[in-house]
This record gives C-alpha cells, sequence and structure tokens, in this order.
C-alpha cells in the first residue's frame, strides 16, 4: 500500500510549522495513520543546516548551503519519508525541495539548484502559504524568535517572490500544487489544508 506525500510551503513566519502538526493531529483524529515531518530533517546534515542557519558557524555561502539542503533531503527521503509511504501513510512535510528553490536560489545560481535536486521525489501535492513577508516579519518577532540567516525583510520578499514563480512553473509542469492564503485565521487555513489533502486520499 502505498501513501501520499504532502508538503506544505512558505516563507518564514508563513503558519508552516503550526499548521503541518495541526494537520497531522486532525488526520489522525479522522483515523489516517498520519506522519508529521520537516526540513531541514533531523538527520546528521539537517542538524547541521539548522546550527548554521543559527549562526553557529563561520560564514557559509550559498552553493554550499544548496548542496547540504539536497543532502539532508536525500537521506531525509531515505530515512523517514519513503519508510513511512510504504507502509501507508500520510506524510506531511514542513518544507521540501521547493524551499530550496525559493531560498537557495536567491544566493546561487537557480538551474544549479534544482539539478541537485532532480532525484528527490514529487510531492502528491505541495500547498504555499501565502502571506506577506511584513506579516510573517511581525509574527516571528511576537514569537520571539531567533533571527537566522534568510530572515532580513528584502530576502524574504525575494524569497516570497521566488515562491509564487515556482509554485505557477511547477503546476504547468504537471505537478498538483495549490495556493492557500496563509493570512487567515489559523482555523480558517487549516479548513482549507484538510479539504485539499482529503481530495487525494
Amino acid at each position: 500500500m502505498s501513501g501520499r506525500f504532502v508538503v506544505i510551503e512558505g516563507i518564514d513566519g508563513a503558519g508552516t510549522t503550526t499548521q503541518t502538526a495541526r494537520l497531522v493531529a486532525e488526520l489522525m483524529m479522522r483515523g489516517h495513520d498520519a506522519h508529521g515531518t520537516r526540513e531541514p530533517s533531523t538527520g546528521p546534515a539537517g542538524q547541521l543546516l539548522r546550527k548554521i542557519l543559527g549562526g553557529a558557524h563561520a560564514p557559509v555561502d550559498g552553493t554550499t548551503m544548496a548542496l547540504l539542503f539536497a543532502a539532508d533531503r536525500a537521506d531525509h527521503l531515505a530515512r523517514e519519508i519513503v519508510p513511512a509511504l510504504q507502509r501507508g501513510a500520510v506524510v506531511v512535510s514542513d518544507r521540501y525541495y521547493h524551499s530550496s528553490l525559493a531560498y537557495q536560489a536567491t544566493e546561487t545560481d537557480g538551474q544549479f539548484v534544482e539539478r541537485i535536486n532532480e532525484r528527490a521525489r514529487a510531492a502528491d501535492l505541495a500547498i504555499l502559504l501565502r502571506v506577506p513577508a511584513e506579516t510573517a516579519a511581525l509574527r516571528r518577532a511576537r514569537a520571539g524568535r531567533a533571527i537566522e540567516r534568510y530572515d532580513d525583510l528584502p530576502v524574504q520578499r525575494r524569497v516570497a517572490e521566488h515562491y509564487e514563480r515556482v509554485f505557477v512553473r511547477l503546476g504547468e509542469e504537471g505537478e498538483r500544487v495549490a495556493l492557500v492564503d496563509g493570512s487567515q485565521e489559523p482555523d480558517a487555513v487549516l479548513r482549507e489544508l484538510l479539504a485539499l489533502v482529503e481530495a487525494i486520499l
């Protein structure tokens, strides 16, 4: 039995982490085998990435970041995502290769980023939570989150623009994608996510 792979994307502060957790919990309440995960993952490359994002290392260039994210993704797939899908679970990931296409493309060649992610399994559904960069910045500040590598407002604006272009292009290429207004109340966002996910189950 094969499961379904759902990805939730968006800029920092869009609500991807919150909605991933809420979606997984709601799916389980409705009787589905659901598994939540995230990128960077809990694997060795993912742990290193989280340290770099938090500023714990000397500066790392954009090409290296893109390679590290691709390596983490390959490990994440083999170690966690594929086994869960094979048992029939609905896997919901807080970020996936769409993030690399949006974030790493702000600091290195976008075609290079695409090439090193070519072997990553496509999601059955990728959802972009659309939130203005200014709104997302306010959310991060209110939550008291530490400032990370990509948190500058001009960077977040560019990332948001990249996300829009990435989702349009991938949709035109045949990937199942959806756009959701992440500025709504959390319950309204969750209702939209549930409807989208249940349509593919």
